[in-house]
């Protein structure tokens, strides 16, 4: 399998984003973060996102040349639209104002609308903490989950992140979807023509399956139960409900480039530990009683150690998805 350094796989992802009717900035925004989840091991978020996105583009689901737009109503607040455009320019500009604005107030929220796929969700929520911030970061996406005991799919599988910094090191990164797993297994294992395990899916009538299309034509399984939808729907009244955006149920889907624009959400809570009683020094506190113990350690910790890897000997990639992403 071919090796590609990260550098060069970000020049792929951005060229072919570039053919598919995508203003170079967008473009470079949208690899940087494919690439980043790949190197993090985070694959079904990595290169094989980049034929849908530009399907996407290309046909006018996503507005490749959009540009954010921002409003602050209130100091500790920014309302962002990303206009229908790639998720990755909106948070870009989400992440630049944040700072500030919890700085100034002690905590600062920014709410996304008419938005779209956003990748790893912990990656955003990183950013933040690596400017000495504690963030949530909040996503809702096109229907997958029934409500518990239901069987019509109303939420998405709603990633929730939280990360917080460690005195000079990289900081806790929390980062998990509401599904018992990312519905990009169950189309991977669908592609492949190969089944998957029970306990992730259900089919149309609300059976468990492993056959991966009959599950992609039914619901997938929430984490934790009737736990999972709860946090569901509290996802999708924060990331779309106070943002304007479609509801899961409303929402197209990212892996085609079929229909409106998905026209998702998402929410970001920023805060400032100097506004608060304590901070860092607490936080080492509990990462080091967790990390004494053998066979444990902190949520992100495997993530960087990939992610120093990927940068040192390149990320490897199939030479059918190099010829994917090179053909389009």
């Amino acid at each position: 399998m071919p090796t590609i350094s990260l550098a060069e796989a970000e020049e792929l992802v951005a060229s072919a984003l570039e053919r598919s009717r995508t203003a170079r900035d967008n473009a470079r925004a949208v690899a940087k973060a494919l690439v980043l989840a790949e190197a993090d091991g985070i694959r079904t978020h990595g290169l094989l996102r980049t034929a849908f996105y530009a399907a996407q583009a290309k046909a006018g689901k996503v507005d490749g040349f959009a540009v954010p737009g921002v409003t602050t109503k209130r100091p500790g607040v920014a309302v962002i639209d990303a206009n229908n455009g790639f998720a990755y320019p909106a948070i870009n500009l989400a992440l630049s104002l944040l700072p500030k604005m919890a700085a100034a107030n002690g905590i600062a929220a920014a709410g996304i609308g008419r938005s779209h796929h956003c990748g790893a969700v912990g990656h955003h929520a990183e950013r933040l903490a690596d400017a000495g911030l504690v963030a949530l970061f909040f996503a809702n996406g096109p229907a997958a989950m029934a409500p518990w005991g239901g069987r019509a799919a109303v939420f998405g599988t709603n990633p929730i992140a939280f990360a917080c910094p460690l005195e000079g090191r990289e900081p806790i990164v929390v980062d998990l979807s509401l599904s018992k797993v990312a519905r990009g297994n169950v189309m991977a294992a669908a592609k492949k023509g190969e089944p998957i395990p029970e306990g992730w899916a259900l089919d149309e009538e609300g059976r468990p399956t492993t056959d991966a299309n009959a599950a992609l034509a039914g619901t997938m399984v929430p984490l934790g139960d009737a736990k999972g939808t709860a946090l569901a729907l509290m996802v999708e009244l924060l990331a779309a409900g106070m943002t304007g955006s479609n509801f899961a149920a409303e929402a197209s889907s990212y892996f085609d480039a079929e229909g409106p624009p998905s026209m998702t959400g998402q929410f970001i809570i920023a805060m400032d530990l100097s506004a608060f009683a304590s901070g860092v020094e607490r936080f080492a506190v509990l990462a080091r009683s967790i990390e004494e113990q053998d066979g444990a350690r902190l949520p992100g910790m495997r993530r960087y150690g990939l992610r120093r890897r990927a940068a040192a000997e390149g990320i490897a990639v199939s030479e059918a998805l190099l010829a994917e992403i090179k053909s389009l």
